[in-house]
């Protein structure tokens, strides 16, 4: 019965994770439309795209574990792709970063670590190394929302920090924590139970801060309200009297 639950919680878990992939694709019809990539950075990218391959790697080297894998495949695809959008459409020094940070994290240092734990470990000691790696990056990818949680205390304002992007991420570290107890997968378990508890957080904010939008009405009468209060604070210009 717990390896039906495992499959169940891998299965859910893929659509989760699925969900946070394709996220941003907001972002890149933007891109595609306005053929620029304005303000937007590409490290958020890069760095999925690298923690795609070490789980990818992970799944594919563990037991039982192609559920990990299949998902990872499919972010890594996604990543790619939105990558090379933004590589088309940055301003020249935009591209040249971006493009330096693609060779050496997408390309040089994935490579050179899985090239290294795949010859110089073996059996457990590999698994081992690839889920450290797994997590490491995990944790960092799940610390993320940090500086969006600090807005909202700082503003007292949930306008930059989307709700379904939180309950999603809510929901994809509890499944994948759940799934982490059953199969008895540590390195699993841990990013994802720290990015459960981090969604949890962003909930709680949520639901401090959130403020139903006013009305029409509503927005008018306060518009009222403040040109009365300027016209009480300055005082009528008098008109010039020739003498």
């Amino acid at each position: 019965m717990a390896i039906n639950f495992v499959v169940i919680f891998g299965l859910l878990g893929n659509i989760m994770s699925g969900l946070v992939y394709v996220s941003p694709a907001n972002v890149f019809v933007r891109i595609l439309r306005r053929r620029s990539t304005e303000e937007f950075e590409s490290v958020p990218y890069v760095s999925k795209l690298l923690n795609a391959y070490f789980w990818v790697y992970y799944g594919l080297i563990k037991p039982n574990s192609v559920l990990v894998a299949t998902v990872n495949i499919f972010g890594a695809v996604v990543e790619i792709v939105f990558l090379t959008i933004f590589l088309l459409f940055a301003p020249p020094r935009m591209k040249a970063r971006t493009a330096m940070l693609v060779v050496a994290l997408n390309v040089a240092f994935p490579a050179a670590a899985i090239l290294l734990t795949q010859f110089l470990l073996h059996g457990d000691q590999r698994i081992d190394a690839a889920g450290l790696l797994c997590s490491v990056f995990s944790m960092i990818a799940y610390a993320s929302p940090l500086s969006a949680m600090k807005t909202v205390v700082a503003l007292k304002s949930v306008e930059y920090m989307p709700f379904l992007l939180s309950f999603i991420l809510f929901l994809n570290g509890g499944i994948w924590t759940l799934y982490a107890i059953l199969a008895k997968d540590l390195f699993v378990g841990i990013p994802n139970g720290t990015g459960f508890l981090f969604g949890t957080a962003q909930l709680i904010l949520y639901a401090i801060y959130w403020k139903p939008s006013k009305p029409p009405k509503q927005v008018s009468d306060d518009l009222e309200d403040q040109q009365h209060i300027r016209e009480a604070l300055i005082p009528a210009s008098k008109p010039i009297i020739a003498e």
